[in-house]
């Protein structure tokens, strides 16, 4: 059963997934992923860390009510124009909102000391985006399977 079937079956509203990536061909690909494979239904996609938590937050260009809703999980990159992804991850576990919601850091950095930075930060999960698009499309599975159909939340 897909979690896309499973969601149909016991009536669980599509999940809604916040792309936080500056790189527009990178986002391209991953947003395909995710829809085309059934993992989300819904995805938000934002271009720098600023808007991510300006989405989060409800404001600037979000303030407006029923424009930006919550998401069930943050797919975050690191290396983002205006607020870094590690500062992002910061802001939202500032608030007690977020506690429950799962953010994965989606980036090309293997470095030890971002993975350190990231869980330090308290990111649930750290994905190292493959280099070929095969391995792409099996990540974004697994992690669809994973956070979105058998990860239990408390909401």
């Amino acid at each position: 059963m897909t979690a896309d079937e499973y969601r149909r079956s016991t009536g669980h509203k599509p999940p809604r997934v916040l792309l936080v990536e500056d790189n527009p061909a990178h986002a391209e690909l991953i947003m395909r992923c995710l829809l085309d494979h059934e993992v989300a239904n819904d995805v938000v996609h934002v271009g720098d860390g600023q808007k991510a938590l300006d989405y989060l937050l409800r404001q600037g260009d979000y303030a407006a009510s029923g424009t930006a809703s919550r998401p069930e999980v943050l797919l975050l990159d690191l290396r983002l124009p205006k607020v870094d992804g590690l500062q992002v991850l910061e802001e939202v576990r500032r608030h007690e909102t977020f506690d429950d919601m799962p953010v994965v850091v989606l980036t090309t950095s293997s470095a030890r000391r971002d993975v350190s930075q990231a869980y330090a930060k308290r990111a649930n999960s750290y994905l190292v985006k493959p280099s070929e698009y095969d391995g792409l499309v099996q990540m974004i599975e697994d992690f669809g399977s994973y956070w979105l159909y058998w990860n239990q939340r408390a909401s």
